[in-house]
């Protein structure tokens, strides 16, 4: 019986885009409408200035991850072509070269050269993508799944502090804000770390600390540069 397990580094491609998408979207929405408050604008332009920020930052999202995931596609597509040139140039070179790699992690020599023979007999390419070259179907760069995953994560990120900004009296805007896109940020935190396997506590401290000095940061920004005392 096939003896079927599930690991949570298969999720490593998208979980990376969305953690990161919506942890952008809310902290730098947050920061930037904490700042604008800080410099006692009116409702209206915090509003503003906060959908600005999510359209902007969903479309530098999609737009980053799109070219940083296809240079890196780029990169394998070009080490698969080689591979490829080498396998049809010299195919017993290559034989020794994966039976090297075998035996480099504790298999015997005639042992790894006999496992060599058959793996590249079953599948050549794919033997050396995967054990020379880091190369399998977890890792392969997605460019345009990382892309959208940004763009909608950032998107989501980014409506929490927008929505309690349209509602919380302009007085208290900042703190309100502040405040939910911590909280926001913890969760999105443990949600990270649970899916990933990770430690909540840590991943919640470190996410919810960077996010409040970024707010910190462009709050005193605001009020520094502010029109109004």
């Amino acid at each position: 019986m096939p003896h079927g397990e599930s690991h949570r580094v298969e999720r490593i491609g998208w979980l990376r885009a969305a953690v990161l998408g919506a942890n952008d979207g809310l902290v730098s929405t947050a920061s930037l409408i904490v700042g604008v408050a800080a410099a006692a604008s009116g409702h209206g332009a915090v509003l503003i200035a906060g959908v600005a920020g999510l359209a902007a930052g969903a479309m530098s999202m999609a737009a980053g991850e799109y070219v940083s995931v296809s240079s890196q596609s780029d990169t394998e597509k070009a080490d698969l072509a080689r591979e490829t040139s080498e396998l049809a140039g010299d195919h017993e070179a290559e034989v020794r070269e994966l039976a090297g790699i075998y035996a480099a992690r504790g298999v015997t020599p005639d042992l790894a050269t006999e496992v060599a023979k058959q793996m590249m007999a079953h599948d050549a390419l794919g033997a050396h993508a995967r054990d020379e070259l880091g190369i399998s179907e977890i890792t392969t760069a997605r460019p345009i799944q990382a892309a959208i995953t940004s763009a909608v994560t950032f998107s989501a990120g980014a409506a929490l502090p927008l929505i309690v900004a349209a509602f919380a009296p302009m007085a208290d805007l900042a703190l309100w804000v502040a405040g939910s896109a911590l909280i926001g940020l913890a969760l999105l935190g443990a949600l990270g770390a649970k899916a990933g396997g990770a430690p909540i506590g840590r991943s919640v401290a470190r996410v919810v600390f960077w996010g409040a000095l970024a707010m910190a940061i462009t709050a005193g920004v605001g009020r520094l540069f502010g029109v109004a005392a």
